[in-house]
């Protein structure tokens, strides 16, 4: 079956995701002093769960769990998403659903209410799981009501997102099998469009390196570090962000089960 994923090798993907860590380390480094308001990095550290449950032959159910720890202790980050998958085909599938947000600012002139966010959000998935590096592109929508601090009623934001994954197993057969170590690295750019958006365009750029292990065929564990780079809004600087990021992958395939329930 030919491919649906742009004409890219390995090599060139990976390059991609190295300048783009390079990139915002260096941006780190060099940030203006006299930036308009400061924005000091922050130390941050990210749990995460997520779940695509198969269901069917098309259809699945996601499921996203984050709790970020943003500041101290007593000030968490947390999001939560479901969705409904739609499987195209092997390599394509697509995602509607709502998230919900609370977080708090970063920086030492954060907000000391939660800022609580509603979201809504259509997904569309590529995968290339055939060769040594398993390659996916996430293209997401969503559609924001987000209570800024001070403000009484939400403010409608539209925003698009683009990312790119890549895994590499390290076991001798180049498979991603139950026992197997694996590398993945990726690289998110978040970009506002609409009147609401101003001249806030772009909004942050996410780049991860971790270090993964396949449990079952159904369960991975990944331990890694993200660099964030966030725009807050126009006239504040630049904020940078290391974060420490421990995720639970939890894939099932429940498809069998099911049709063995219906069949009672």
């Amino acid at each position: 079956m030919t491919s649906l994923l742009p004409v890219l090798s390995w090599k060139q993907m990976l390059a991609v995701l190295a300048l783009t860590l390079a990139a915002g380390t260096a941006g780190y480094a060099q940030r203006p002093v006299s930036s308009p308001i400061a924005a000091p990095a922050g130390a941050n550290t990210w749990l995460t769960f997520l779940s695509d449950a198969r269901l069917s032959q098309r259809w699945g159910l996601h499921l996203d769990g984050q709790l970020r720890r943003a500041k101290d202790a007593y000030q968490p980050q947390q999001l939560a998403r479901i969705g409904v998958n739609y499987h195209v085909a092997p390599a394509l599938q697509l995602t509607a659903g709502y998230a919900r947000a609370s977080s708090y600012f970063y920086n030492d002139y954060a907000s000391a209410s939660p800022l609580p966010e509603h979201r809504l959000y259509q997904q569309v998935l590529l995968r290339e799981d055939s060769g040594r590096v398993h390659t996916q592109h996430r293209y997401r929508l969503e559609q924001r009501w987000v209570r800024r601090p001070g403000d009484a009623q939400a403010t409608y934001l539209n925003r698009m997102r683009y990312q790119l994954r890549l895994l590499v197993p390290l076991g001798n057969k180049g498979k991603l099998e139950p026992g197997t170590p694996y590398l993945a690295g990726a690289d998110e750019l978040f970009l506002g469009f609409g009147a609401s958006a101003g001249r806030n365009f772009f909004e942050q750029n996410r780049a991860y390196l971790a270090l993964g292990y396949q449990l079952t065929k159904a369960v991975a564990v990944e331990a890694g570090y993200q660099h964030q780079m966030v725009q807050p809004a126009a006239g504040y600087a630049l904020r940078y962000n290391h974060t420490l990021q421990l995720a639970l992958s939890f894939q099932p395939d429940l498809r069998r089960g099911l049709a063995l329930a219906s069949a009672l």
